[in-house]
């Protein structure tokens, strides 16, 4: 087995950066999320994906590939929004094996409550430190992350 090659000192630098921000990113989220809105960052990224959606409904495997989640993960996700009123499941009328899930009026407004507070949060902490160059490049950089986990996610996953 051929040695790694192992990271330069910028890149160890830079990969640490990344990782550092992402938690903290993630961390702060749920934290704001869970003061000012009693929910999981997770919830809310639902919630915003139900509220794009036409008719405000996805199929279930629809949302769980969007969010990037495990069908039971959404599912006990889902269960829990269902419980709160935000969220109701119904089957697909006409495939029995397909459920919807549909954004509710009172999940619409629990996302309209809690939009303020995540929007202030991601300007605050994301975009006020950074020069509009600087968004740019941010976006362009994390795209390019995306786009090479995306492929070597579909790779992995090919028969």
């Amino acid at each position: 087995m051929a040695a790694p090659e192992w990271l330069s000192d910028d890149e160890q630098d830079t990969w640490r950066a990344l990782i550092t921000c992402v938690q903290l990113l993630q961390q702060g989220l749920d934290r704001q999320l869970q003061r000012d809105a009693d929910m999981p960052h997770a919830y809310y990224a639902i919630l915003v994906n139900l509220s794009e959606a036409p008719e405000r409904t996805l199929r279930m495997s629809d949302l769980a590939a969007a969010l990037d989640y495990s069908p039971s993960r959404l599912s006990h996700a889902v269960s829990r929004m269902e419980a709160a009123g935000w969220v109701a499941r119904r089957p697909c009328d006409t495939d029995r094996r397909v459920t919807h899930a549909t954004l509710t009026a009172d999940g619409h407004r629990a996302l309209a409550a809690a939009a303020p507070g995540h929007v202030a949060f991601v300007r605050e902490h994301v975009f006020g430190g950074l020069a509009v160059a600087q968004q740019h490049a941010l976006r362009e950089a994390a795209e390019r992350i995306t786009a090479s986990l995306a492929d070597a996610r579909d790779t992995a996953t090919e028969p």
